[in-house]
């Protein structure tokens, strides 16, 4: 199983902006990355959409988490970002064509499979990616 790039770039972030205090430009957080700011600016809309940021626009305009990292849930993020329904072709509603799929078992066990990735991301914060801020923001100022 593998993220999708938004859902990375939606965690690193959310992660940069619990690090550092304040309001941050995309392009900051881009550059700091070294990231594609295009794709981060619909991350960021998405971002701000869902809830978990505030994005102020014009010249002197960023973005700033919009509630303490110790209250945002990893696992709420991931399922913003991610489409669980395709995981394979027998989770698509609109169009299963695998003629097994009546007396199959393999959805049962890759529902169970997210589930429980699902559950373990949600005993984790934004907060504990973070750890140690000065310890995370030490690694910019190392590059």
């Amino acid at each position: 199983m593998r993220l999708s790039v938004q859902t990375d770039y939606a965690l690193r972030t959310l992660m940069y902006l619990a690090a550092h205090a304040g309001q941050h430009s995309i392009a900051k957080i881009a550059q700091q990355y070294g990231i594609s700011k295009n794709h981060l600016m619909k991350v960021a809309q998405r971002l701000a959409a869902e809830g978990f940021v505030d994005s102020m626009r014009g010249r002197s305009g960023g973005l700033i988490l919009n509630q303490p990292a110790a209250t945002i849930n990893v696992g709420d993020v991931v399922r913003s970002f991610e489409e669980f329904g395709g995981f394979v072709e027998c989770f698509d509603a609109n169009g299963n064509g695998c003629i097994v799929t009546p007396v199959c078992g393999l959805q049962h066990v890759l529902v169970g499979g997210i589930e429980a990735f699902l559950r373990h991301l949600d005993g984790f914060t934004l907060a504990d990616l973070v750890g140690d801020k000065d310890r995370f923001r030490s690694v910019w100022d190392q590059a």
